[in-house]
């Protein structure tokens, strides 16, 4: 008797088991697809709530728009895209083809990025503009709901590179600018105490061959010393113990990619130790991302490919080009840090040469970080969109969900908000959803 009610207990836990998992439920991630215009102002974009309202709003190029229906937009500062250029002479001259606003027309825009920083500390959001590679720096003071165009300071003369960023470099808890400028590598510094003045650009490498159109740059702690390194696509400088009279930065050769964007520091796969995440080619194919490893004391890396580094498919079907973009964020809420990346729309024009330019669609796609086993790291795409892309700036953080990220991209095609939203469902809904790779690993 006791023992055939052990079975019968046995049995009905086993089956209460079985039941339970046939009815359990997942978190299924959607994007509802707001676009604010279709014009082409700027190939990046920022969030924030600029007028007071309780409302997250978008900056893009020459306009704000207000939250949360990004019907009403805002003039910061004169939209027109006359494009002039400093010769050598230092005299301005207007680009040939770049004559009158950009509209819907396919030409280049006077905005590579946008962040929104509180500069003056005076408790509204300002603009940061980084204008076409090779063009100044400036933000545009808030004018706290006052009519009229928003005060330019201009902060930097010139910002080179093409994936330039806006990140705390010398762990003050402020931001600096980080690109190359006058041939060298390395940030630019405020002063505090009147950030309207022209920053202090501080040179981390030795000159050489860093222009207005280099690409790839990033910033995060390598080495794991708590200070903060610097990554080009040819390797990183490490930061001294002391930054006092601007000493030039040791650099660790490692070729990382061709021609990068945003270049991105994380513990992956969970050692203990930062690796990089980069595209291989901009205007190009690949992404991966490249494990630290020691050897013999010294650093290294391994790469992993995420997508092939020419027109053949990932195990999950995924190709495209020109991932001119790339930012980092938790989009599911497991702790891990997700790839949020896309192709930018005709970076150099329908007929710029670039692979995949004229036709294939402008996809917007979130990659989620999965840690399978100890120390082993999978990346598995997620279609967002597939007719936006990226511009040479993609904006991830909260503007419709308080829980889940939002993503916002402004290029050649508009401005968009992808709405992040989260629904309970059957696992077995949840499960035709997701990704099947063509392949085994």
């Amino acid at each position: 008797m006791h023992c055939r009610m052990i079975r019968f207990l046995l049995a009905a836990i086993l089956l209460s088991a079985v039941s339970s998992f046939a009815g359990s439920t997942e978190l299924l991630h959607t994007f509802k697809k707001v676009r604010a215009t279709d014009q082409f102002w700027a190939e990046g974009a920022a969030i924030g709530d600029f007028n007071h309202d309780g409302n997250v709003d978008v900056a893009s190029g020459a306009y704000w728009y207000e939250g949360p229906d990004f019907k009403k937009r805002h003039e910061i500062y004169p939209a027109t895209a006359t494009f002039k250029r400093k010769k050598a002479d230092g005299v301005e001259q207007t680009v040939p083809g770049f004559e009158g606003a950009l509209g819907t027309e396919n030409k280049y825009s006077d905005c590579f990025l946008t962040f929104a920083y509180d500069f003056n500390g005076d408790g509204w959001l300002d603009v940061l503009v980084y204008g076409f590679p090779g063009k100044e720096a400036a933000w545009y003071e808030n004018p706290q709901n006052r009519p009229g165009h928003w005060q330019r300071h201009v902060i930097l003369d010139s910002v080179d590179n093409e994936s330039p960023g806006f990140v705390d470099i010398t762990g003050d808890g402020k931001p600096e600018i980080l690109c190359c400028s006058q041939g060298y590598i390395g940030y630019a510094e405020a002063d505090w105490k009147n950030p309207a003045a022209p920053w202090k650009f501080h040179p981390i490498s030795p000159k050489g061959d860093y222009q207005r159109f280099t690409h790839g740059i990033g910033a995060g702690d390598i080495n794991g010393d708590g200070r903060i390194d610097i990554i080009e696509k040819d390797g990183w400088w490490e930061q001294p113990a002391s930054l006092a009279g601007d000493p030039v930065w040791v650099k660790h050769p490692f070729k990382f990619a061709q021609n990068a964007a945003q270049m991105l520091v994380y513990d992956v796969n969970g050692d203990g130790l930062n690796d990089v995440i980069t595209c291989h080619n901009a205007h190009g194919y690949g992404l991966s991302w490249f494990e630290q490893v020691r050897e013999n004391g010294e650093i290294t890396f391994r790469e992993h490919v995420i997508l092939n580094k020419d027109a053949t498919k990932d195990r999950y079907g995924v190709e495209f080009t020109q991932l001119h973009a790339l930012a980092l964020a938790d989009i599911d809420g497991d702790g891990l840090m997700d790839i949020v990346t896309g192709k930018r729309f005709w970076a150099h024009g329908k007929k710029g040469g670039d692979p995949e330019s004229d036709g294939a669609p402008a996809v917007l796609y979130w990659f989620q970080l999965t840690r399978p086993a100890k120390g082993q790291a999978e990346y598995i795409p997620h279609l967002i969109d597939n007719d936006s892309g990226v511009g040479t700036q993609v904006t991830v953080g909260t503007v419709s969900n308080p829980k889940y990220p939002d993503i916002v991209v402004g290029n050649k095609k508009g401005v968009f908000i992808f709405k992040h939203e989260v629904k309970e469902v059957p696992r077995d809904e949840w499960e035709k959803a997701q990704p099947k790779p063509l392949a085994a690993p």
